[in-house]
């Protein structure tokens, strides 16, 4: 590039470039045995700026179907066998489905909230043309279950259950020292013109929180010195991390101002197309897992929630947390005494879904 040319360069050009140097540094650490061990699995629907994969179940019992974040790659989902939140699914004899979302281009730079709702819609749809018996359960991680709530309210009907981990659902300022500094860093509106590079994104997080996204690394590898496969997991967490995928600039927009700065979907005053939704549409049974460590989606972030649904349909499991995991935010999905304590409990609310709906129907 000359001279000329570099003094021409958007930021955004800048940071495309960067998310290039991030990906070939994950690359590095994939071949040096980083990389994710993903179990099987087939696409059997896709749109403008999603697939859904079919991972299929050896017992054919409840669909889950796992709302992927948007940043980064789905495959934090099934990292590694003995850290696999798909693998634990699987061996509990739940049908598994995975809704991911593909990186940006420019035709797709102006899908937003509404068009997210609407693939999750479809998924939903073809899951069902397999297994009408019962209704799909729901799940998502972080901005992934904040989406699969939102559908959620849109949809009341549609899902057994609904299962949030780590996933913020209302944005009260003030609550959240990781929100109140993102809405300060992120400008809005966003260019709805070119894709929104992801490693925007990963700076900001950690110039609004430096503890969780930059520091507790570092901490959290001096911890992992002595644990080889608490190591093992770590590298490959950074991998994952370095996997940035850029974001249409709608959905960024929408998702700073109208969920991070305007808290719009807790206040009743999310549009979607020509409706106006909130949290207390939902009314779907939930579960939510919250991280006492994580600051990105603390207590406070799903508790009004479970005092819209009540105790006899939103439950909460409190998870504190631990090494090796590289960031705290992934947690539930990667920890090691995640799978061994949390995710039974999980896998134990989606079977008693499973009793509730038969005794339902044996009485009607």
């Amino acid at each position: 590039m000359s001279e000329y040319q570099a003094n021409r360069a958007t930021p955004f050009e800048q940071f495309e470039m960067i998310d290039a140097i991030r990906r070939w540094q994950g690359d590095v650490l994939a071949s040096l045995g980083f990389g994710p061990v993903e179990s099987s699995y087939r696409f059997i629907a896709s749109g403008p700026y999603w697939r859904l994969r079919d991972y299929g179940s050896p017992c054919q019992s409840r669909s889950v179907l796992i709302v992927a974040a948007p940043i980064k790659r789905a495959y934090i989902w099934d990292l590694i066998p003995p850290v696999s939140a798909i693998r634990r699914c699987l061996e509990s004899g739940l049908r598994v489905y995975l809704l991911e979302w593909l990186p940006a281009s420019e035709a797709t730079c102006g899908i937003g909230i509404a068009e997210c709702a609407r693939a999750i819609s479809v998924a939903m749809q073809t899951i069902g043309s397999d297994d009408s018996a019962q209704k799909p359960v729901l799940m998502g991680h972080s901005l992934g279950g904040t989406l699969a709530a939102i559908y959620a309210a849109s949809a009341p009907e549609a899902a057994g259950g609904l299962i949030l981990l780590s996933a913020p659902v209302c944005f009260k300022e003030g609550e959240s020292l990781f929100r109140d500094a993102l809405v300060s860093l992120v400008p809005t509106p966003v260019s709805h013109a070119t894709p929104y590079p992801g490693s925007v994104l990963s700076q900001a997080s950690a110039a609004a929180s430096p503890v969780t996204f930059v520091w507790s690394r570092y901490l959290d590898a001096i911890s992992c010195a002595t644990d080889s496969i608490a190591m093992d997991v770590h590298g490959r967490i950074e991998r994952w991390a370095l996997d940035e995928v850029a974001l249409p600039g709608e959905l960024v927009s929408e998702i700073v101002e109208w969920l991070y700065r305007e808290d719009r979907f807790y206040n009743g005053m999310l549009g979607l197309g020509e409706r106006t939704i909130g949290l207390h549409d939902i009314e779907t049974p939930t579960l939510a897992v919250v991280n006492t460590a994580d600051l990105v989606a603390p207590l406070n972030s799903v508790r009004p929630l479970g005092e819209i649904l009540g105790p006899g349909k939103f439950r909460i499991i409190r998870y504190g947390g631990e090494r090796g995991v590289c960031l705290q935010h992934l947690g539930v999905l990667v920890g090691r005494e995640a799978h061994a304590h949390v995710w039974p409990q999980i896998i134990d609310w989606i079977k008693g879904l499973e009793s509730e709906t038969r005794v339902r129907s044996q009485a009607s």
